[in-house]
């Protein structure tokens, strides 16, 4: 049968997918646009199925807030290529996936796939899209930040979106003190909020170390422990981000600045591509 130019038209826009593409699709399907739907579904599954072994170590980093910065997300969205992760569908699909984990917040990987992206599941929509652009299109990972009573989550994209920074605020100045936050959390990548927040473990493996080094040194055994605790504050001082030095003015500490704004942090998830 005929296909018109018209249901052509309809399919592109309800696929996304190329003209020549929906063309064969619905000329397979002798005219039936659910059943071409299907075929070009299936046509990302295939293709999906044959990149399954891919990497796809490109993409970008996503985020959402609501209004009232009462909560926001982070969403890594990966590609093969750099080229593709440039390019604007890509995108503006990831950005739907990230509006979608703040209206839904989905409690994991299982729970966002399921989810209803204009009419499909995600797990179809990224299998689609992998279909249509021709490389592995995943979702590696996203973390949601909801703010306690009285706090504010502040969202950051560093340009060029391979970097994204959620941080919880409380106090003052929130919006200018959270962004001064986030972008020292990008470029500086501490470890933890504070230095309670820096798992056991790590610290006893950093006195142990401290304590080996000095012991190489020739340091009086006395003297190891009262060394290695020194090492652990400055450990302290490189990796966590209320005691690093402000990027903005490095003759303060994050703490400091934080507490001429009066603006108290809580926490902060740092997602860099890949990392």
């Amino acid at each position: 049968m005929a296909i018109s130019a018209q249901d052509v038209k309809r399919l592109r826009e309800a696929t996304g997918v190329g003209m020549m593409d929906c063309k064969k699709a619905l000329t397979e399907a002798n005219g039936d646009f659910d059943a071409a739907i299907d075929l070009l579904r299936k046509k990302g599954q295939k293709v999906a199925a044959n990149r399954a072994d891919r990497d796809a170590t490109e993409g970008v980093i996503a985020t959402a807030a609501t209004a009232d910065g009462a909560a926001g997300v982070l969403v890594e969205v990966n590609s093969e290529t750099d080229f593709v992760a440039r390019n604007e569908e890509f995108v503006t699909f990831a950005q739907k996936i990230a509006d979608l984990v703040l209206a839904e917040r989905p409690a994991d990987d299982a729970a966002l796939r399921a989810l209803d992206l204009d009419g499909q599941t995600v797990g179809d929509a990224l299998t689609g899209m992998t279909g249509k652009i021709g490389e592995k299109i995943d979702v590696r990972r996203f973390a949601i930040v909801e703010a306690a009573d009285g706090a504010q989550v502040v969202s950051y994209i560093h340009p060029g979106a391979k970097l994204g920074v959620l941080v919880e605020m409380a106090g003052a100045d929130v919006a200018e003190a959270g962004r001064d936050v986030a972008m020292q959390a990008a470029a500086m990548n501490p470890v933890a909020a504070t230095r309670a927040d820096v798992p056991q473990d790590v610290q006893d493996k950093e006195l142990e170390i401290g304590r080996e080094q000095a012991r190489a040194e020739g340091k009086p055994e006395q003297m190891l422990d009262q060394i290695a605790q020194g090492k652990l504050n400055r450990y302290f001082k490189d990796n966590v981000l209320v005691e690093q030095p402000f990027v903005k003015d490095s003759s303060v500490t994050v703490q400091k600045m934080l507490d001429a704004k009066g603006a108290t942090l809580t926490r902060f998830v740092r997602f860099g591509l890949g990392g």
